[in-house]
């Protein structure tokens, strides 16, 4: 069995209390003021890209119900559960933004958005080296992963709607010392070519928000997610809950010249749909 897809808390224990608490308060004044879901939102992207920041900046309105990939309620083992179970969870739900990671179900996100209509997906992108670098110190087991996708595996969500292509190059790029830097790369790039491949950049219902501009300049970053979702309230309160992360862009050791041009033409084809800029 493959291991969960999670990653360490980095948030102070102080913090974390001061967002619990707020969720409670926030939770008993929409059951006072309870109102149905008009929209559905899925927060997606790879692991280590920054999706628990953006969750932050939406637990952060009173206009939201938030479903971390830790919730039991709408997760098992960080997978979301099946659309019946989603579908009743929304349909309890007493705010009028419903908001669910969507991180191991990228292959199923034009889906998910026909199926909770009206619905919007952010993307989040990161840098692929400091998703590396981070991805590496978090998790393990990337290349014994990308040996068996390489195979054709496909029984868990990593292979899960991988393209015929994707499944070659993978099998073609794959040497027998290949670094875990390499693999944590290698999965940067095939869980993120599932966006074109599924041909979201032409989805007005999808928005592509980098990393890098969420932690560098919050203010705007959070004020145009507040207006693509069209949620009330945005305030530079909201935007304080984002603080400075690492954003080095160095690149990891053990990465072969091929893999490493494969990413960053990947990564090029994300900062086009914004004219070039992160």
């Amino acid at each position: 069995m493959s291991a969960p897809a999670t990653g360490h808390d980095a948030r102070s224990l102080a913090t974390r209390m001061h967002h619990a608490a707020w969720r409670v308060g926030k939770a008993l004044r929409q059951r006072i003021r309870p109102a149905r879901p008009a929209l559905h939102v899925f927060v997606s992207g790879m692991q280590r890209s920054g999706t628990n920041l953006l969750m932050e900046v939406f637990d952060a309105s009173l206009s939201t119900d938030v479903y971390h990939e830790t919730d039991p309620r709408a997760f098992e083992r960080y997978e979301m559960r099946d659309v019946a179970r989603i579908r009743a969870l929304a349909a309890r739900s007493t705010a009028p933004v419903f908001v669910i990671k969507a991180l191991c179900e990228l292959d199923h996100i034009r889906s998910l958005m026909d199926e909770f209509a009206p619905a919007k997906t952010l993307w989040v992108v990161r840098d692929w080296r400091d998703s590396v670098h981070s991805a590496v110190k978090s998790f393990g087991n990337f290349v014994p992963q990308w040996r068996r996708l390489a195979a054709g595996d496909s029984r868990d969500w990593r292979g899960r709607g991988m393209s015929a292509d994707t499944r070659a190059l993978l099998a073609r790029l794959l040497r027998d010392d290949a670094s875990e830097a390499e693999g944590a790369a290698i999965m940067w790039y095939y869980r993120n070519v599932l966006f074109f491949e599924q041909t979201l950049e032409t989805d007005p219902r999808v928005k592509v928000l980098f990393y890098e501009r969420l932690v560098q300049a919050p203010l705007d970053a959070v004020a145009q997610v507040y207006d693509f979702i069209g949620l009330p309230g945005f305030s530079a309160r909201i935007a304080a809950r984002i603080h400075a992360r690492s954003v080095k862009h160095r690149a990891p050791e053990g990465v072969s010249q091929d893999v490493a041009a494969l990413c960053d033409a990947l990564l090029g084809r994300f900062a086009a749909l914004q004219g070039g800029g992160q």
